[in-house]
């Protein structure tokens, strides 16, 4: 197989559950599309050294978690200038969402990644540890804060 269709077939089979995870822990499916972009770009100029790795998924993913934070603060800065020349604004209150995104949006950065990599990329406590950069331990912390804060939610669900 060539270099060409080895990549589109890693592309097509690994796109989905990506996007899906990077959207969960971003919030936004847009700016996942777009750091998953840059991912694979990248990742398909360095396709030979890439393919070689035990997991290529899993380099893409980091990349694309890092870029998509880039992108977050770049957009950061853009709202608040925009906000800053519109003056004030009318928040209306959203219904929230029943979906496992909907439960893991409101978390904090940490404990949102945590859990979507683990339970949603199924990774290891060692695995997220190491694309989060952090202890085994921070990453039981994290998880165990974030089922805390959602557990109340999904039992009120079935009462």
């Amino acid at each position: 197989m060539s270099d060409d269709a080895e990549f589109e077939a890693f592309f097509l089979e690994s796109y989905g559950g990506l996007h899906r995870t990077l959207t969960v822990i971003i919030g936004d499916a847009e700016l996942a599309a777009d750091a998953l972009q840059d991912a694979y770009q990248r990742a398909y100029v360095r396709w030979k050294k890439i393919s070689r790795y035990d997991a290529p998924a899993a380099w893409v993913r980091h990349v694309a978690i890092n870029r998509s934070r880039d992108l977050i603060r770049s957009n950061d800065r853009r709202l608040r200038n925009e906000e800053r020349a519109a003056g004030p604004h009318i928040v209306v209150d959203e219904q929230p969402d029943d979906s496992l995104f909907g439960l893991l949006q409101p978390l904090p950065e940490r404990q949102r990644t945590a859990m979507a990599l683990h339970y949603l990329e199924d990774l290891s406590v060692e695995q997220v540890a190491d694309e989060m950069g952090i202890s085994s331990g921070a990453v039981k912390y994290h998880l165990n804060q974030g089922r805390g804060k959602i557990r109340p939610i999904l039992d009120k669900r079935e009462s």
